[in-house]
């Protein structure tokens, strides 16, 4: 199995390095468009909101890019921009989504049958990265915290797994495709809905979570379709204090 993503991986990481040499057209605040795919890509950027912290080039503040679940809307998280934005963040929700792409592929094996869907999504990430870096340069894009639900959370696992030197730390609710990165280097917060399983190999067995720093944290009577704004109170308040206490512990 591990064979086989590598190769997917490579795979991947060489057909990048074809897309990302392109130019960049700002259509209007919420629209980047990546010339050289002629795809528009709606984004939601968001400052701190700390005035005690000041980010400059010599003291760079971190980035954080917020990746939607399929079908839902990258305005839909403002729980975790809003906590990234408390936390110094620079925070990027990108939606992956347009009404031209294929749809989600619902064949097995998704390790194969969705790589095109999340590479998409790595090509956009990584575009976004080259483009912005240049705009905010009093932020860190060398050491990302990704953050997906869903199927942005399979994306945000991909992008770590080609760029791992790029990537400090994961933050998924419920992602169920792609393998978590197993990286000593990568902290990973993996919250569970308590309504569907993962897919094999997906989530760290008992002695991988000895090995690396990834927590599993399964939430009781949740539901994966209720991980973002519009879900019960509840759960939206679980998952900010969750993620709170994970960003605390930042290196």
């Amino acid at each position: 199995m591990h064979k086989i993503i590598k190769k997917l991986l490579t795979l991947s990481a060489f057909s990048l390095s074809a897309s990302l040499m392109s130019p960049l057209s700002v259509a209007d605040d919420n629209v980047i468009v990546d010339q050289s795919r002629n795809r528009t890509i709606p984004i939601n950027i968001t400052l701190p909101n700390n005035s005690n912290n000041q980010c400059n080039e010599q003291a760079k503040c971190p980035v954080a890019f917020v990746n939607a679940g399929y079908g839902i809307s990258h305005n839909e998280y403002t729980f975790a921009s809003k906590l990234f934005n408390a936390k110094g963040y620079l925070s990027i929700a990108v939606a992956h989504e347009l009404k031209t792409d294929p749809a989600l592929n619902r064949i097995q094996p998704y390790l194969t049958t969705r790589m095109e869907n999340w590479h998409r999504g790595v090509v956009s990430l990584k575009f976004l990265v080259n483009q912005l870096s240049a705009q905010y340069p009093e932020y860190d894009f060398s050491q990302l915290t990704l953050f997906g639900h869903s199927n942005g959370g399979d994306i945000s696992a991909l992008y770590a797994s080609i760029y791992p030197n790029e990537v400090s730390q994961i933050i998924t609710l419920d992602h169920r495709r792609m393998l978590t990165p197993r990286n000593k280097n990568i902290r990973v917060l993996t919250l569970r809905g308590s309504d569907y399983e993962a897919d094999a190999n997906v989530l760290l067995n008992e002695t991988e979570l000895k090995e690396f720093p990834v927590s599993q944290v399964m939430i009781e009577k949740s539901r994966h379709n209720d991980m973002y704004d519009g879900g019960p109170k509840w759960l939206v308040d679980r998952m900010s204090k969750e993620m709170q206490a994970f960003l605390k512990l930042r290196r």
